[in-house]
């Protein structure tokens, strides 16, 4: 048995990192729903999106993460105002943004409603 401190969960979940030179080539690529979240490193919310996201069970088939400092490019085209931010992807088709708290329930409640969207072109 180990104390919290001492154990690290394995993620369930494959994780990706894009950037602004292959995020649309591998988001077009990529089959099944790939969930994709902005964050920052200076950002407390989303050190804890890192920590939490991997660890909980989502109906989804990766997480894809991109540094918002680092990546301007694709934080403009999908237009990122603030961070955390989460956006749905499945089989190379855009369903936009999922708004939820990290908790499994209302983040797998969220992804299905934003796959009832019209898909459109990545951004």
């Amino acid at each position: 048995m180990c104390r919290s401190s001492d154990c690290v969960s394995p993620s369930i979940v494959v994780e990706s990192e894009l950037t602004d030179f292959d995020a649309d080539q591998r988001l077009l690529a990529l089959g099944g729903i790939s969930l994709v979240i902005f964050t920052s490193v200076g950002c407390a919310s989303c050190r804890f999106a890192r920590a939490r996201l991997p660890q909980l069970q989502l109906a989804i088939d990766r997480l894809c993460w991109i540094d918002a400092g680092s990546n301007g490019g694709v934080v403009e085209r999908y237009q990122v105002f603030h961070l955390p931010a989460l956006f749905v992807v499945r089989d190379g088709e855009f369903f936009g943004a999922v708004n939820a708290r990290l908790d499994a329930t209302e983040l797998n409640e969220a992804v299905a409603v934003a796959l009832t969207r019209t898909a459109e072109e990545l951004p």
